[in-house]
């Protein structure tokens, strides 16, 4: 189920210094220069297979003043620091940076979840792996598996 855009924002929960602690960050410089074109997350490799994922909206939550969402929300961690929206970004909000920065805001005013912050570094490699193997089928010009053990057992054709 996805959450509605249209929450109303509690004016009392806000904190007008957080989009500056964010544009302090390594990074950060241009948030405020966002004008929610979209650009970021049309080119996103997470909102193409999560509907739910919108890093145009974590900018606007950002700009906002919505700390304690923004750095409670499991959203943060999606991000898989490709660079793309920072590639297309007109103003070049630098995006990836500001999540990393999110991340260690997080951390630092403890809102991440243990458990997942013991297993980051395992889902990191996993997925780290899973896109070299990627990269060199396709640099070989080979299709890919169905799964390891099928590309293990499958016997080549022969040339006849």
């Amino acid at each position: 189920m996805t959450k509605s855009n249209l929450d109303a924002i509690v004016m009392e929960n806000l904190d007008p210094g957080f989009c500056e602690e964010v544009s302090l960050m390594p990074g950060g410089a241009n948030i405020k220069k966002c004008y929610a074109c979209g650009t970021c997350a049309a080119g996103c490799p997470v909102t193409s297979i999560d509907e739910d994922y919108n890093c145009r909206s974590i900018i606007r939550k950002v700009l906002y003043g919505m700390r304690e969402e923004v750095l409670k929300s499991p959203e943060i961690w999606l991000c898989v620091m490709c660079y793309r929206c920072y590639a297309r970004c007109p103003q070049q909000v630098n995006f990836t940076d500001i999540m990393r920065a999110l991340r260690h805001l997080s951390v630092k005013g403890g809102f991440a979840p243990e458990a997942m912050l013991a297993k980051e570094d395992e889902f990191d490699r996993k997925a780290h792996m899973v896109r070299r193997d990627l990269v060199k089928l396709a640099v070989a010009g080979k299709k890919k598996p169905a799964s390891s053990k099928a590309a293990a057992v499958k016997p080549k054709k022969s040339k006849a």
